[in-house]
């Protein structure tokens, strides 16, 4: 009696094993892509490429790297959204087509509050705000009364309408009521490089573009956009602290991605190993030198309520400055 009730008790444990998900078996059984919606060479495709590498030994499978850029990344993000669901596939995007395009664009590709699931934030992408070195503004609250002062708006660069550095100059300006007169640009350089010649007063823009002219003299840098120094430019304040605004961050952010079916147990999998390969002090230096800040992973469940909270906040403001469906 006691062999046929330990019998049929391995029967049911069999059974119930074969029945469990395919995420609970041993992931991965195949090369892992990471899609990033930029082209070789860009900042999110260097580092990808590196903790792509510590992934690869960390799971024991081929990791590479698929660049699909276009579309200001939303060729890569429906490419991720549409991939089988098994952790085979993952991506990187940013608040563009997270929380910007959704709004900026008449139609999109995905929809990215169903479609994905985050994996971990790995890195924030903090603006530098640069100024003419020949005026007289050498701190943010001078720029501030500058600008209140002044009797014709500031003029600042960007390039082009809708993009996150003009958003963050907007969302400034409505913090501290200010005007200024947008100078939109094709190209992140020009729009750089013509407030070093004197033709634009200032502007947001990334730190990568504006260093060398920083170190050159040709730009002044007054702050950043995060909450806490880039490693970069450890002597120019965050915004936050220099406006004396706490809550003030505009920063847009790499967050890799999974498609929304993927199984949890996966995910975590993932996440635990991105948390290890982030910590990593080359790693974090690293992404620093590209001009990245790089933070601790925070949970997934935080990383969701992170994104809609920017989702929010840069949609919000979109539809605020009439932007909304105009591309």
């Amino acid at each position: 009696m006691i062999r046929k009730l330990t019998s049929s008790a391995a029967l049911v444990l069999t059974a119930l094993l074969s029945a469990a998900p395919a995420g609970a078996q041993s992931y991965p059984t195949k090369p892992v892509t990471i899609v990033v919606p930029l082209a070789a060479g860009s900042g999110m495709d260097t580092l990808a490429r590196l903790y792509g590498e510590k992934l690869q030994a960390a799971l024991g499978r081929p990791v590479v790297v698929e660049n699909k850029p276009g579309a200001a990344l939303a060729i890569g993000a429906a490419a991720i959204a549409t991939a089988a669901p098994d952790g085979h596939t993952i991506g990187v995007l940013t608040s563009g087509p997270m929380a910007i395009g959704p709004v900026l664009y008449k139609k999109i590709a995905y929809d990215p509050q169903k479609d994905f699931v985050p994996v971990s934030l790995y890195v924030k992408s903090p603006l530098v705000l640069v100024v003419d070195p020949n005026l007289p503004i050498k701190s943010v609250g001078d720029l501030i009364k500058y600008a209140k002062s002044s009797s014709t708006p500031l003029t600042y660069s960007t390039p082009g309408a809708g993009a996150f550095q003009h958003l963050s100059t907007e969302f400034m300006a409505q913090r501290f009521g200010l005007k200024f007169t947008h100078v939109p640009y094709k190209s992140t350089p020009q729009s750089v490089t013509d407030i070093a010649a004197g033709h634009v007063n200032f502007g947001f823009a990334e730190a990568g573009a504006t260093l060398p002219l920083i170190r050159g003299g040709k730009l002044r840098a007054l702050a950043v956009s995060s909450t806490t120094a880039l490693p970069t430019l450890p002597e120019v304040q965050p915004f936050a602290a220099a406006a004396n605004a706490p809550d003030f961050e505009a920063v847009s952010w790499h967050i890799l991605f999974a498609p929304a079916a993927t199984p949890k147990d996966v995910v975590e999998r993932l996440h635990r190993e991105m948390t290890k390969i982030m910590s990593d002090p080359d790693m974090q230096k690293r992404a620093a030198d590209i001009g990245l800040l790089p933070v601790t992973p925070p949970s997934i469940a935080d990383t969701q309520k992170y994104i809609a909270s920017e989702r929010e906040k840069w949609g919000n403001l979109v539809r605020t400055l009439g932007l909304a469906g105009t591309q």
